[in-house]
């Protein structure tokens, strides 16, 4: 079985074919740091890192590097809106990205760059873009000549005549053409700024991208990543600038997630529906906020509320209840016989199943509806007169792994209890056969209080973190 990819580029589905056997070289494009992330960027994030667990999982070895854009107006604004100096703010929400996103089983990138760590490749690429005669300098700001490169538009599918049309020149901007975009910036009277051929200024937003994949990944990459609304222009002017540099291809396959709706409605300040993942990992269980983005294909929009939110939660929850019950019925099933080789069959089926719907764009939304026929066969399975060794460990090593693939985490925690609660546990269980219900209820009561809640279930007690 191959991977298939869904590629902005061409617009279908192509069979993921890597530069280098067993690698991949996955750029995504990562948030500017003024500020925490809202919801909507935390999809990438999320979507993105799944991608780079489904490439390790089926044998890749994945450069994954995700950037920090952490100068731009926005941190400059805010910068002066805080009387704080730039490289504080951006430390400070880049620390709250990580965890934030780290809170919803984003893996760590294998270099997350920035753009003030690497301002010199930066200005080396723009030098390169001047002397190619793609760019050039006019009075402290440097623009990328965009009718230069004959293939402008291939990647948002626009003529550069429509784009002509709704280009118009800012006042105060010295482009010989209004297509012209921003390579670096002269630096106004006491913003922050770095020395340069052209005078002191600071990156555009788009060259930043085009430099740090390069330095990390190299001229050429497999994968580049983003939002859809990062099409255009960002990544059209990267495709441009790079290749334009570098005098070949730039990334052969290129991803977009959907946008995300909130009531139905886009997100945004204006209409008071924006919503900061720093809040909402506080009030939800994020388990169920990476659930919730995975059950839709990252193509397609997503309409977010907390009534969706909560359903997301009921579903995962049937997946987690499942695999506590395997897990309670584990220490007392039997050995296999002869009789349960046709669920180990049917278990082998699943997996191979979640492996085609995966292979197919990462589609996480059908994968995770082959999840739930995992959990119903277990949950049948468990109705049944014996249960055996075998099948149970299969079941729970299946669910385990399927899970983690999506990066959820289906375990529970693994703390130990201490020999107190111990103890209490199993004087319910007592108080309970001999009928003391006053006492099991007191227990109960006092464990809830420690944050432990017992559940009564068919295949006997079992405990979880009430958190």
């Amino acid at each position: 079985m191959s991977i298939k990819v869904y590629n902005t580029l061409t617009r279908a589905k192509e069979t993921f074919t890597p530069l280098e056997e067993g690698k991949v070289k996955m750029y995504v494009c990562g948030p500017t740091v003024y500020n925490y992330i809202h919801i909507g960027n935390a999809r990438p994030a999320i979507v993105f890192d799944t991608v780079r667990r489904y490439f390790e999982y089926r044998g890749y070895d994945v450069q994954y590097v995700l950037n920090f854009t952490d100068v731009d107006d926005k941190l400059i604004k805010a910068a002066n809106e805080m009387g704080e100096e730039v490289p504080d703010i951006a430390n400070r929400f880049i620390d709250a990205y990580k965890e934030d996103v780290g809170a919803l089983g984003v893996k760590e990138a294998v270099h997350h760059p920035r753009v003030t760590e690497n301002m010199n490749e930066i200005i080396e690429f723009i030098q390169g873009l001047i002397d190619k005669g793609y760019a050039y300098e006019s009075e402290g700001d440097v623009y990328f000549r965009t009718r230069s490169f004959d293939q402008y538009g291939k990647l948002s599918h626009q003529s550069i005549d429509e784009l002509r049309s709704g280009a118009r020149i800012e006042v105060g901007e010295k482009k010989e053409d209004p297509l012209d975009f921003t390579l670096w910036k002269d630096a106004k009277a006491e913003e922050i700024s770095w020395e340069s051929p052209w005078g002191s200024g600071r990156p555009g937003w788009h060259i930043e991208c085009s430099a740090m994949a390069k330095k990390y990944l190299g001229d050429t990459i497999d994968i580049h990543a983003g939002g859809q609304d990062l099409t255009f222009p960002h990544h059209e002017n990267e495709i441009a600038q790079s290749e334009a540099n570098n005098g070949s291809s730039f990334a052969r396959y290129w991803l977009h997630n959907g946008y995300i709706n909130i009531e139905n409605e886009k997100m945004s300040k204006s209409l008071g529906n924006f919503v900061l993942a720093h809040d909402l990992v506080k009030k939800h269980d994020p388990q169920v906020i990476r659930f919730f983005m995975l059950s839709v294909h990252y193509r397609h929009p997503i309409n977010f509320s907390d009534e969706l939110l909560g359903g997301a939660k009921n579903s995962f929850d049937r997946i987690r209840n499942a695999y506590e019950n395997l897990k309670h019925r584990e220490a007392s099933s039997l050995d296999l016989t002869e009789d349960n080789d046709k669920w180990l069959e049917d278990i082998e089926k699943y997996k191979q199943q979640f492996i085609a719907e995966m292979d197919d764009d990462f589609n996480t939304a059908n994968a995770i509806s082959v999840l739930f026929d995992v959990t119903k066969a277990a949950n049948l399975y468990l109705k049944s007169d014996q249960t055996h060794t075998e099948v149970i460990e299969r079941f729970i090593q299946t669910i385990e792994e399927l899970t983690g693939v999506l990066g959820l985490v289906i375990k529970q925690d693994d703390e130990l209890l201490d020999e107190e609660i111990d103890a209490l546990i199993e004087e319910r269980k007592q108080a309970r056969k001999d009928r003391n219900f006053a006492r099991a209820d007191e227990i109960r009561d006092e464990l809830k209080a420690r944050d432990i809640v017992l559940e009564d279930t068919a295949q006997g007690t079992r405990w979880k973190r009430g958190s």
